[in-house]
């Protein structure tokens, strides 16, 4: 088991891709803290540690930081997202997506990394929205932005005491994929068009992105580090114009 013995933090596991994450890890033998704002989901596996976190709240990281042993692997997953253009946004808004996905990353990399084993390694879960903006998203769209950018700062900042690297994903099957459809007037046809630009035909699941996660988080990726992994099922990969519409 590539993970046996080690230690890891899981921002947002309650659900969707972290939860697929902190599973993957808990299999391959790691021993995994998550956290989330709320009390403990009842179906949680057994093993994981539960601690109710906001991570915008630099205090609270702090704190939590302190009370944890050395850690070797650091997931930053929590985040949120709002359907709206610069206009439409409020500093409510603003306060929300940034604090959250943004400061978030922030607040627990300043954290925890004088916490971490050397070698360590810290994944950031950014966005391919970090670098093609969806529609109607800025906030989340910039916030992704941001993550990426810190992603590579760390890595030379910091190493070789740690590694960090960011996954992108693509349009993974959660409640934010969803929610990114009902912004069309047309959501059935709007799903549709979007599967035939994915070359695999298919949405991605967070088992797709637990898998590269436990590569990164492993000995076996001690060469990859201030590196942004694109995994999106080749939507990126293709031209606008696609033969595969009906």
């Amino acid at each position: 088991m590539p993970l046996d013995g080690k230690t890891a933090f899981v921002t947002g596991g309650r659900q969707g891709i972290g939860r697929g994450i902190l599973e993957a890890f808990l299999t391959e033998g790691a021993t995994v803290t998550t956290c989330g704002r709320g009390a403990r989901p009842k179906d949680f596996p057994a093993a994981v540690l539960w601690c109710e976190l906001d991570v915008s709240d630099p205090d609270a990281v702090n704190q939590l930081a302190q009370t944890m042993d050395a850690l070797d692997i650091l997931v930053n997953n929590a985040g949120v997202q709002v359907e709206k253009t610069v206009v439409d946004s409020s500093d409510a808004d603003w306060d929300l997506v940034m604090g959250v996905n943004a400061r978030g990353v922030f607040n627990t990399c300043r954290a925890f990394i004088p916490k971490m084993s050397h070698g360590g390694s810290i994944i950031n879960i950014g966005s391919i929205s970090g670098r093609v903006s969806d529609p109607s998203m800025a906030l989340y769209n910039a916030s992704k932005a941001f993550v990426h950018g810190l992603t590579r700062s760390i890595a030379v900042d910091h190493g070789p005491d740690v590694r960090c690297n960011a996954i992108c994903p693509g349009w993974i099957e959660t409640g934010m994929l969803e929610a990114g459809f009902d912004l069309s007037g047309d959501p059935e046809r709007a799903k549709s068009d979007a599967l035939s630009r994915h070359p695999v035909r298919r949405f991605g699941k967070p088992a797709d992105i637990a898998a590269i996660a436990v590569w990164l988080a492993s000995d076996e990726a001690g060469f990859a580090t201030g590196q942004m992994f694109t995994v999106d099922g080749g939507m990126t990969a293709a031209s606008p114009i696609n033969p595969g519409l009906t």
